[in-house]
């Protein structure tokens, strides 16, 4: 099995091995005999490792595929094809007890803490909830201290157990998600977009408060969001999806400033540089064109159509996600994960 961490210092086997995942929805046709006429790849052979105490980013464009990623992780959605390891246990497989034990230890942190959160529990109901389908991790007398144990571990007052959702903020209600998804001590905790919904300053406390968390607990998170300055704050290790795919994968450094795949490149490019003398010297990439369908891809290069280093060979066959060939065995940042026929290192504006 390929090692895809590019992180040499991570010590032991990765956690979880993610091996061409892929998920596709199918397309019908009629009302009383439905008829399949194609499929909408939202995942489409995507391969990556995490590791115990890191931090991997994933980005990339809305409907590129991150949130269903997400929900295959946990087994939310079925897997058309691949495999997730766990521990070297394919969870894609599993189902009834042995999922369900697997599922303490990965956790999920969802999106939008104004409609995660059920309106008519109280907040230690909403806390304690894990432990009705595991009731070996917190004995029914034992819950309301527990519950309260983890308000104050996330910065919330423990007296405020028996409050509704409607009485806290938007952060002060992540906070809770957050404690939620702690209840059951996971080891992974997958974070979908945790912080989109929230203020600039808010971002900033729930960032900190879930670095904070991973040190203390040693987890490991898989990161999903659009900023690519969060991205870069919270993460050891970045992705960037594409259609479905993965483009690139490296370190934060690796990708901030010595991205090779043309798709990540353009995106670095986008980001607003506060300094004016480096804006003005910033070369600024515009992509043409419009996102695939995923129900109908382009053939070879997913990218292919708004790159500007297509060439016939790109049509033709689907680059493989491996160290670009000029840079293989070479001590350069640029020797790391691309999925490009023509990957080359370009000096992008880093963002801080």
């Amino acid at each position: 099995m390929a090692d895809l961490s590019n992180n040499h210092e991570a010590p032991g086997e990765p956690i979880l091995q993610v091996r061409n995942l892929q998920k596709h929805f199918p397309l019908t046709q009629g009302i009383l005999f439905k008829k399949q006429v194609g499929a909408v790849k939202a995942v489409d052979g995507v391969s990556f490792d995490l590791y115990q105490g890191e931090t991997l980013g994933i980005v990339g464009e809305s409907g590129c595929g991150k949130s269903t990623v997400a929900k295959l992780l946990m087994n939310l959605e079925r897997a058309t094809a691949g495999e997730v390891f766990y521990k070297g246990q394919d969870i894609t497989k599993l189902s009834g007890r042995a999922l369900k034990a697997v599922r303490r230890n990965i956790q999920m942190v969802f999106q939008d803490p104004y409609t995660s959160l059920n309106p008519r529990m109280t907040v230690g109901d909403i806390i304690g909830e894990p432990f009705d389908i595991h009731p070996e991790v917190a004995p029914k007398g034992d819950r309301r201290r527990k519950v309260q144990e983890l308000l104050d571990v996330v910065g919330l007052n423990p007296e405020y157990i028996n409050r509704y959702p409607h009485q806290f903020s938007g952060g002060q209600r992540q906070r809770i998600g957050i404690a939620r998804g702690l209840a059951l001590n996971p080891e992974i905790i997958i974070c979908d977009e945790p912080v989109s919904a929230l203020d600039v300053s808010v971002q900033a406390q729930v960032i900190n408060l879930m670095g904070k968390l991973q040190d203390e607990f040693n987890l490991s998170y898989i990161f999903i969001a659009h900023d690519l300055s969060i991205v870069r704050h919270i993460s050891d290790r970045v992705g960037v999806m594409y259609l479905g795919k993965m483009a690139e994968i490296g370190t934060d450094e690796q990708i901030y400033e010595h991205p090779t795949h043309p798709y990540t490149q353009a995106l670095l490019s986008a980001v607003p540089v506060p300094d004016p003398e480096a804006r003005a010297h910033r070369e600024r990439i515009i992509l043409t064109g419009d996102v695939p369908s995923p129900a109908n891809p382009p053939s070879g290069c997913s990218f292919r159509t708004r790159c500007w280093k297509a060439q016939e060979k790109c049509s033709q066959e689907a680059p493989v996600l491996a160290v670009p060939q000029r840079f293989q065995g070479v001590d350069s940042p640029a020797a790391h994960f691309s999925a490009c026929h023509f990957a080359e290192e370009k000096q992008v504006v880093p963002v801080h």
